[in-house]
């Protein structure tokens, strides 16, 4: 069979984590078949792995020319290997393709998860007395699930993802033929060949769309996501809605633009939310230095920010949800709300830190596989400080993370470059002094509280009111405890 990916982005470990790569010089059953068991199980929720045997490793990567196998032992590994599925307990056989690399021939086996977790392999597959055991991957090994581990995965392993479910209402004629090709070359895989019109099945099989005994195949949802002109056909409500507040949410809720909404696979509404974002948003200064020929660019809102926030939004929402994704555009932010929210495995503190949210359990692992190899998203606990960094190195403050006990949403505002924000001229009376502290936060948005009770000769509670008021006349704004302080409105003359 044909592998859904490109044999050198495995080689490289490009598109796949390094966990789920494993390179064998030659052929050792014994501990070829603990990783298959291991992938299988595939504990983290990731998606399995794939094993090259003719490959030699060095410091982790693959040595290059590769050492290869001869033909005949390619056949003799093969026909050894039909004995040895049978001793993986439930039944479980991985895909296996020869590979022309380098002017020889490896094989790769690539082992999914198994819709039938957990599965156990004997501790060496070529002894008489054969003992089975639960076999995980530990970063890049595969090891023995002993203790809390073993009781993980019994738990958790046949916890099979929604993506990943085979759906009885869709049907082959609803996959496009045309969307799916164009994939396929987009990641450089050999079932880009194929007659996918009169083989789309086969297809399917090949790139592990297809669930369920062999006499009932269904097609997974993640075939829908990905491949079907109308997805929200089988996931209703699946849509980009996005509305803009010229002068604000609160500060007037009635005027607004709504943008068309957005609707198709996964991947056409990631490129269509991002192409209106970047026609009609996105925005750019560039600040010629004295003495210094180089310019200092920055935007309003950097592009790979938006776009990790977009992916993440889309790769983690709940597909059940009857909800679309919302995304609301201010003076001051953009914020993009999905459903539902966050696993219970990340805690309220990683949340509301909004540095790094990792969790053992991934709601669409293989919808992140095939964005994944788009290079629309880098891997697992990436996407947040992704964010982090890109509004860092563009000058803007960073992006705060919102959502409930129950985790039934999910929402980040990505605050606007302050030089950015053109505030909406209103008719508002203020006083003296709170005309004067504006001004002074304008000049200085890092200024301290206690520094104004000085600077006023009054006390903490009476600046506070005066913040407070500022605040909800939607003159100031201030993201975070110490976060610089935004003026939104100009005040007039």
């Amino acid at each position: 069979m044909a592998l859904p990916i490109n044999i050198n982005d495995l080689l490289n470990k490009q598109k796949v984590e390094s966990n789920r790569i494993e390179f064998k010089k030659g052929w050792n059953p014994v501990s070829v078949y603990h990783s298959i068991c291991a992938f299988a199980n595939d504990i983290d929720n990731t998606g399995g792995g794939y094993i090259l045997i003719g490959v030699e490793e060095e410091n982790g990567i693959a040595k290059r020319p590769v050492c290869g196998l001869p033909i005949e032992q390619l056949d003799a590994i093969q026909k050894e290997m039909i004995g040895f599925n049978n001793l993986i307990e439930p039944y479980y056989a991985p895909r296996l393709s020869v590979e022309e690399v380098d002017n020889t021939n490896i094989l790769v086996i690539w082992a999914p998860s198994g819709p039938d977790r957990p599965y156990a392999a004997p501790h060496d597959v070529k002894a008489k007395l054969k003992k089975s055991t639960y076999y995980i991957r530990y970063g890049t090994s595969s090891i023995e699930a002993r203790g809390e581990q073993l009781d993980e995965l019994r738990d958790m392993a046949n916890r099979v993802p929604f993506d990943d479910r085979g759906n009885p209402a869709i049907q082959y004629s609803d996959i496009s033929t045309t969307i799916l090709r164009d994939y396929l070359v987009q990641v450089n895989s050999r079932l880009a060949n194929e007659n996918i019109v009169d083989n789309l099945p086969l297809i399917l099989e090949q790139m592990n769309l297809l669930d369920g005994p062999s006499e009932k195949r269904t097609i997974k949802n993640v075939a829908a996501m990905m491949f079907c002109n109308n997805p929200e056909k089988f996931f209703p409500i699946t849509q980009v809605e996005i509305v803009t507040f010229p002068e604000g949410r609160e500060q007037n809720p009635n005027n607004m633009i709504e943008a068309p909404i957005i609707k198709g696979t996964v991947p056409a509404m990631i490129q269509s939310t991002l192409s209106y974002l970047r026609t009609n948003i996105i925005k750019e200064n560039i600040v010629k230095q004295k003495n210094d020929e180089r310019s200092i660019r920055y935007a309003n809102y950097p592009y790979q920010a938006l776009e990790e926030a977009i992916v993440n939004a889309l790769y983690h929402r709940d597909y059940k949800e009857r909800e679309p994704v919302e995304i609301t555009i201010e003076p001051h932010r953009i914020s993009i709300l999905s459903y539902s929210g966050p696993d219970r495995s990340i805690s309220m503190e990683m949340i509301k830190a909004a540095k790094t949210l990792r969790s053992r359990r991934y709601r669409n692992r293989r919808l992140g596989e095939f964005l994944k190899e788009l290079n629309l998203t880098e891997g697992r606990a990436t996407g947040i400080p992704t964010i982090q960094s890109e509004l860092r190195k563009n000058g803007s403050p960073a992006a705060t993370i919102e959502t409930d006990e129950p985790r039934s949403y999910f929402l980040i505002d990505i605050p606007c470059h302050p030089d950015f924000i053109t505030p909406f001229v209103q008719n508002i009376e203020l006083t003296i002094r709170q005309r004067e502290i504006v001004e002074l936060l304008s000049a200085n948005p890092m200024m301290k509280l206690k520094e104004l009770t000085i600077l006023f000769h009054v006390s903490s509670k009476t600046i506070t009111r005066e913040i407070n008021v500022l605040k909800h006349l939607g003159v100031l704004i201030r993201r975070s405890a110490k976060g610089p302080w935004i003026v939104l409105q100009k005040l007039e003359d």
